[in-house]
């Protein structure tokens, strides 16, 4: 899918943001509509291929060594293993792969691993996705040449309060992986984190920056904020669920033929909430009882809201189809 948006202001977007709710998801449905099924949503399972022990101090991640974390470190797990839970997660009606690992960058050592791992999901007729860390140059042409469909890398928040959450890399490292992987011709899925203490103007900027992506990432996973214990942020004020269903919509409106994911804190969500979300344009969700470390709702409990809801999960054919005709 070619994915083309204008470039947006700071205040067109403090514009949108500001709209009388009913009026904001009103835009937003309609420009949801214009671009997708409003009744389909895009299914990803999320796997941790190596846990703990990251160098990094991001401040809300249980995985940080920095951190006081419990959670020990693990070897990256054996292609093999990736690949089972793989094809469990496309018989389960998954359409795409994601592989996490906890560390700051993957070592030259790693990649034959990385690579057959990309390589043996995409043979199962998946997409595929990664989440590693910066990547140099050779990095990203192997994971290019191995046939990987998306790199996450999400902003978190924004450029002003980035060093309030993360002080062992910058914005601007984040962004240089992100131009990097793109002029390799892999899509993007970068989004950010809601709840942190961060105030409207950061996520509004948040947006900003990702809309003006020249393209927009292809996916941008939306994060509620899910404390974790013995991090900086376990204690963190939680975020007002209307301002989240804000950003949500403002998200669809400045990126129209972006997958909106309504990502981490859903087992927190209520089935109202979850709702409003997906009327606001949210379509893409992971599926699976865990998110890296984090705790997600059971596969049963989404197929209870999606039939209460009259959703469908987005099959790989439809996506196919959705992208030829882009």
């Amino acid at each position: 899918m070619k994915n083309t948006s204008p470039i947006w202001s700071r205040d067109a977007a403090q514009a949108l943001y500001d709209l009388p709710l009913m009026d904001l998801l009103f835009r937003a449905q309609t420009v949801h509509r214009e671009n997708f099924d409003p009744n389909k949503v895009q299914t990803s399972k999320l796997l941790s291929i190596k846990t703990g022990g990251c160098a990094e101090d991001c401040a809300y991640c249980s995985q940080s060594a920095r951190n006081g974390s419990k959670l020990s470190a693990s070897k990256l797990i054996e292609v093999q293993r990736v690949l089972t839970e793989a094809r469990k997660a496309r018989d389960g009606g998954a359409t795409r792969f994601c592989m996490g690992a906890a560390w700051r960058e993957p070592k030259d050592r790693d990649m034959d691993a990385l690579v057959a791992m990309v390589e043996g999901v995409r043979e199962m007729g998946m997409e595929t996705c990664m989440t590693l860390g910066m990547l140099d140059d050779n990095q990203v042409i192997r994971l290019r040449d191995a046939g990987l469909d998306y790199y996450n890398h999400n902003i978190d928040t924004s450029e002003r309060y980035y060093p309030e959450v993360i002080t062992t890399r910058t914005f601007a490292d984040r962004i240089d992986t992100m131009n990097r992987v793109q002029e390799a011709g892999i899509k993007v899925c970068s989004g950010g984190i809601l709840g942190m203490g961060e105030e409207v103007q950061d996520r509004v900027d948040m947006l900003v920056t990702l809309a003006n992506m020249n393209p927009a990432p292809d996916s941008v996973p939306i994060n509620m904020l899910m404390p974790q214990e013995d991090t900086p942020l376990a204690d963190a004020k939680p975020i007002d669920p209307i301002d989240f269903v804000r950003v949500i919509a403002v998200a669809r409106i400045m990126m129209p033929q972006s997958y909106v994911r309504l990502s981490a804190g859903r087992s927190d969500m209520s089935e109202e909430l979850q709702a409003m979300c997906f009327f606001a344009g949210a379509n893409s969700i992971f599926v699976g009882e865990t998110l890296l470390t984090a705790e997600n709702p059971e596969e049963d409990t989404d197929a209870i809201l999606f039939a209460k809801l009259g959703l469908q999960s987005e099959t790989s054919v439809e996506k196919s189809c959705l992208d030829a005709a882009e």
